[in-house]
Order: C-alpha cells, then sequence, then structure tokens
C-alpha cells in the first residue's frame, strides 16, 4: 500500500513524529464468531440475515483493542450480533488512556463516541466518509482544522493506492485527528500511520485462522460459549507473549510469524 504526499518511514509502523512525542498506538475494531446452531445457543445468539440467505450459524460480535506494535489485546467485549460495534465500543473506553492515539475506521466516526474517547485524554486517528461535509476553520499544508461536534479536529485528504497481483487500485480516504499540530505531525505521517489499523484485523486473522481453525465454537450453550471466548483470548494473548519475549527475536513482534512464534508451528509444536 503507497500512501501520498508520504513515503513509508522505512520498516517503523509508526512514523517519527509519533515515535518522537511517544505516544502507543492502538486500534480498535471488531469481528464475528461462528457459534454451534443448538436450540440453548439461539436463545441468546441468533444468526444473522442477509440477501443470499444470511449466516448458517448463529454469531457472536467480538470487538477488541488492539496494541499495534505487538498486536496484544488491550480490551475486549463480546455479546449478540444484534447489538452493534459502535454500542458496545464504550465499553472498552475505560481501557484508553493519555499517551495512546486510537486507530479506528468510519464505522467509529459518530460524534458522540469521538467525544467519550477524547474525555479519556487519547488521541483519535479516524477515517470519515469521503463525502462528508466539514466546516473549515483554518487551512494548513495537507490538512485543515474543523469540527466533529464539540471535538476540534485536523482533517486529512489523501490518496492511498492498493497494489496487488490483479493491478492497482487507488481511492480517496478522508482522515481526521485530534493532533492539531500541523508542525509535530505531518499530514503524510499520519496518513501513512493509519495503514497500522489493519493490524487489529490481522490479529483477528490470527486468533479464528491460527488459533480456532476456523472451526465453529465448541460449546452449545450461552454461559460455555462465554467461557470458552474467553479462554480463547487468553490463549491468544499468552501465545503474542511468547513471540513478543521468544529469544533472538530480530523483528518487530507484530511482523513475526505468529505459528512459530506461539509454537503453533515447527519442532515441538503445540497440537
Amino acid at each position: 500500500m503507497a500512501v501520498r504526499p508520504a513515503a513509508r518511514p522505512g520498516r517503523n509502523p509508526y512514523g517519527p513524529a509519533v515515535r518522537r512525542r511517544g505516544l502507543l498506538v492502538v486500534a480498535l475494531d471488531g469481528t464475528t464468531l461462528t457459534v454451534p446452531d443448538s436450540p440453548a445457543v439461539l436463545t441468546r445468539f441468533t444468526k444473522q440475515a442477509g440477501n443470499h440467505g444470511g449466516t448458517g450459524y448463529p454469531q457472536v460480535r467480538l470487538l477488541a483493542l488492539v496494541a499495534c506494535g505487538t498486536r496484544s489485546l488491550i480490551d475486549a467485549v463480546f455479546g449478540p450480533t444484534t447489538t452493534g460495534e459502535t454500542t458496545y465500543a464504550p465499553r472498552l473506553l475505560p481501557s484508553l488512556r493519555p499517551g495512546m492515539i486510537l486507530l479506528a475506521d468510519r464505522n467509529f466516526a459518530a460524534q458522540g463516541l469521538l467525544s467519550d474517547i477524547t474525555a479519556n485524554g487519547s488521541e483519535v486517528l479516524v477515517r470519515l466518509n469521503h463525502g462528508r461535509r466539514m466546516p473549515v476553520l483554518a487551512r494548513h499544508p495537507g490538512s485543515y482544522l474543523s469540527t466533529l461536534g464539540p471535538v476540534t479536529v485536523r482533517v486529512i485528504d489523501c490518496e492511498i493506492t492498493i497494489t496487488t497481483t490483479a493491478g492497482k487500485h487507488t481511492g480517496l480516504y478522508r482522515l481526521a485527528t485530534t493532533l492539531l499540530d500541523h508542525h509535530r505531525y505531518p499530514a503524510g505521517e499520519l496518513a501513512t500511520l493509519y495503514d497500522q489499523r489493519l493490524e487489529v484485523e490481522t490479529a483477528y486473522l490470527e486468533l479464528k485462522s491460527m488459533i480456532l481453525g476456523s472451526r465453529v465454537l465448541r460449546a452449545r450453550t450461552p454461559e460455555r460459549i462465554t467461557r470458552e471466548i474467553h479462554a480463547l483470548l487468553v490463549v491468544y494473548q499468552l501465545a503474542r507473549s511468547a513471540r513478543r519475549e521468544r529469544p533472538g527475536c530480530l523483528v518487530a513482534p507484530a511482523e513475526a510469524g505468529f505459528r512459530v512464534g506461539a509454537g503453533l508451528d515447527g519442532p515441538g509444536a503445540v497440537r
């Protein structure tokens, strides 16, 4: 992924301005877990409707706050999919603190939610719908000051190109941040930083595909599903800690292979 107007700052995942200021980069996003289709489970967890018949199994919505540098879990909440991500999100806000910058997708760009996030003293870098009208209070190089409800933000319009084997696709992103000083936090660096939001999606891939093996959860009652998900999160966190503390690791924890580092592959692997 190439971001303009700034180039990637080497292998450093955060950008020099954010690193110099000592901000801990975290990301928030949601996913779903599939659970057994039993009468007891259906009393709490439902199947999702869809244009092509919906899901065959009931599902649980999981929302996690992840440290981007290590993909370690900071906090998590889960429950029925009948409750949306933005309704679960406030339950994670007590885990935010000053010195953090939260990366979030446009689903979390609600005025009230952003106001609650900043009330905890943390910073925000969130994507907006590109067509969203934003008042222009003052212009800076690559950005302009605006407001999202009671929160003053700096808006950055950037062009992002994704390169795959099928070719290149270029799209426009509109980002809003509470980091208002354009000298300390240049627009290009913040656009590059937003790429780290994908670390929470990679964490879900590791959790669901590498640990769970893309399986339906085994428990067949709501109470046991709750315990199984807690156990799954504990195993993920232990595996991440093992990867981070492994002797001789020469790369950043988030860049290291998960299966080998967690003992899921190689000699002596956990089965």
